[in-house]
């Protein structure tokens, strides 16, 4: 073999290792770990006392830390009491002085104050435990609720010496309570009229009545003395709230305004509650007089009233006096299905009393009394007259042209404390309110089209003499009930001569003198012989002044057209200034195929 070879061959046996070789008994020290990787821990590395800094450092951030407590959790299960987490303890957070802190929002459990919805639950609450005696109140919300009483002191009906007179009942002669009578006493009457004295007997004694008497006789206060004094002798404290125990119905919110305050003055020594309730007004005060409150009287208009009948405001199970005022107006204004639907929620004829009272009684009206009363007792006064003979009525021959002129120059000359101007339109009425305002008249609009709130304003505003000119629809005929109006004015005739009667009737009431003023147009002329066939008399027509047909010129404000003519949706939306088939409230003439107009509505 060459000696190159060999060499070769030796040099690769010296780089092979010897497997068979065993390693030595005492093992080498360990070899270092990579750079690369980690120290690994293991069980038999020394404890933490005797074990190196790093060791412990390691040990310390991988032990276990305790559970932190959250709301909604248990305990912390460590159990020594853990100590507040202290603010800005770390030092990455930002200080007061560098940005505002907001631990206000991100801690809802720190807020001190409570959310907005929860004074209100919280009052709702308290008022159904009975906590809260103010909730239910009404008072400046249109009308008046809980009413304060007054108290009664030391009277008697003894110390109050009405005289005998021939052929007049005094209301200490018929059996009232002394509440009613202390309250008679301070409004100033002594003797019944007509109507009273005939028909309160009866009513005491619980018989159903039919009474029907001229306006402004006192049928009102009729009804209502002998139905509070059956109330106050025999009380039921324990009647649930929202059941009254005497419902009265009346066709128009002005009328059952004027009978809730009525019924208000004479309860004011008693503990019995009246409450009006009636539409234009918000539902929810009302409802809540219902819900808080017991109430003995309610005094309602027939829509209103279906509506707490559905949601169950209003039990009318405890009924035990209905009174149906102006039935055959209710009946003229179509309200007859609604008064059923309520009648029949009442109990049942032979388990109340039953009493209607109007001025005038027509065979559909006495068919329905037949029906809902049992065995009545029908009063009738007939007048001397249909109209007051108290009214001095008066008819000028005018063109209608001339009709602002002679409303102007007769309130001038004759300057009355209070007057009533009646029209036919609503859109006559409120031109001729904006016309007497700019002639410097303090003229008030009375009509369906003003907002009830502002009604019910104007009606007070009248009453204390604030606003001595009002111009009304005849929605307000029957509704307004003030003393002292010297003057009314029909500036349209009425279509039915009955609206008549209770226009006129406004004025010369309770005996005192009043003076009714009629233009006749060459548009209205013709009602005037249906006018005098209903009253049975004829009405002297006269020719004014010719220096009361004229008044100097005034510029008249503009008042804003409504952005509603032309009367009907347009396609499929609620567009009203085209199409046809919808309303026109512009006043006039229908603008679209088939709609219906409500610019002369009353």
């Amino acid at each position: 073999m060459p000696v190159s070879l060999l060499k070769k061959v030796r040099s690769l046996i010296k780089k092979t290792p010897n497997v068979d070789q065993k390693p030595p008994s005492s093992a080498p020290a360990e070899s270092p770990p990579p750079p690369d990787k980690k120290p690994i821990l293991r069980e038999e590395k020394p404890s933490d006392t005797n074990g190196p800094e790093s060791l412990r450092e390691v040990k310390k951030i991988r032990a276990p830390q305790p559970e932190e407590w959250r709301p909604g959790k248990g305990k912390p299960s460590s159990s020594e009491p853990r100590k507040p987490r202290q603010k800005n303890s770390r030092p990455s957070e930002k200080t007061s002085s560098d940005a505002p802190t907001r631990s206000k929002d991100r801690n809802p459990s720190s807020r001190t104050r409570k959310p907005r919805t929860q004074k209100g639950s919280d009052r709702k609450s308290s008022s159904r435990r009975g906590g809260d005696s103010q909730s239910g109140s009404t008072r400046g919300k249109g009308f008046s609720f809980p009413r304060p009483k007054a108290k009664t002191g030391d009277w008697t009906p003894e110390q109050v010496k009405i005289p005998e007179e021939e052929g007049k009942t005094r209301f200490s002669e018929i059996g009232l309570a002394d509440e009613m009578l202390h309250a008679i006493s301070d409004l100033g009457y002594q003797y019944c009229t007509p109507i009273q004295a005939e028909i309160l007997p009866e009513l005491l004694g619980g018989r159903d009545g039919m009474g029907q008497a001229q306006t402004g006789t006192g049928k009102t206060a009729a009804f209502l003395l002998a139905s509070l004094t059956r109330l106050l002798k025999n009380p039921k404290p324990d009647l649930p709230n929202g059941c009254p125990r005497m419902l009265i119905l009346a066709p128009t919110r002005e009328l059952v305004l004027q009978i809730e305050e009525e019924a208000a003055e004479l309860m004011k020594y008693t503990p019995l509650q009246s409450l009006p309730v009636y539409g234009g007004l918000d539902y929810e005060p009302q409802k809540e007089a219902l819900r808080h409150h017991k109430v003995d009287l309610v005094a309602a208009t027939p829509g209103r009233l279906i509506d707490f009948l559905r949601s169950r405001v209003i039990d009318l199970s405890h009924v035990e006096i209905l009174v149906l005022d102006e039935a055959d107006r209710m009946l003229d204004m179509g309200f007859i299905p609604d008064v059923k639907r309520i009648v029949y929620a009442t109990p049942h004829k032979d388990k109340r009393q039953t009493l209607f009272f109007s001025a005038t009684f027509t065979e559909d009206i006495k068919r329905l009394a037949t029906s809902w009363t049992n065995n009545p007792i029908t009063i009738v006064i007939k007048p001397t007259s249909v109209a007051a003979d108290t009214v001095d009525q008066t008819v000028y021959i005018v063109t209608d042209k001339e009709k602002f002129a002679l409303t102007v120059n007769l309130l001038r000359k004759l300057n009355p404390k209070r007057t009533l101007i009646f029209a036919n339109r609503r859109d006559t009425s409120q031109n001729l309110c904006d016309h007497l305002q700019a002639y410097g008249f303090k003229a008030a609009l009375l009509s369906g089209a003003v907002p009830q709130a502002k009604r019910v304003r104007t009606l007070e505003e009248f009453k204390d003499g604030t606003t001595p000119v009002v111009v009304a629809t005849d929605v307000a005929g029957r509704g307004i009930h003030v003393d002292e109006v010297g003057l009314v004015i029909n500036y349209n005739l009425p279509e039915d001569p009955e609206d008549y009667v209770h226009r006129i009737g406004r004025t010369g009431r309770a005996g005192d003198e009043g003076q009714s003023v009629c233009f006749a147009s060459e548009f209205d002329s013709m009602m005037l012989p249906d006018i005098e066939k209903f009253i049975g008399r004829e009405l002297t027509c006269t020719q004014p002044e010719e220096e009361w047909l004229t008044v100097e010129e005034r510029a008249i404000p503009k008042r804003p057209r409504r952005n509603t003519g032309g009367g009907g949706r347009s396609g499929g939306g609620r567009n009203r200034s085209g199409g046809g088939g919808g309303r026109s409230r512009s006043g006039g003439n229908r603008s679209g195929g088939g709609g219906r107009s409500r610019g002369g509505r009353r």
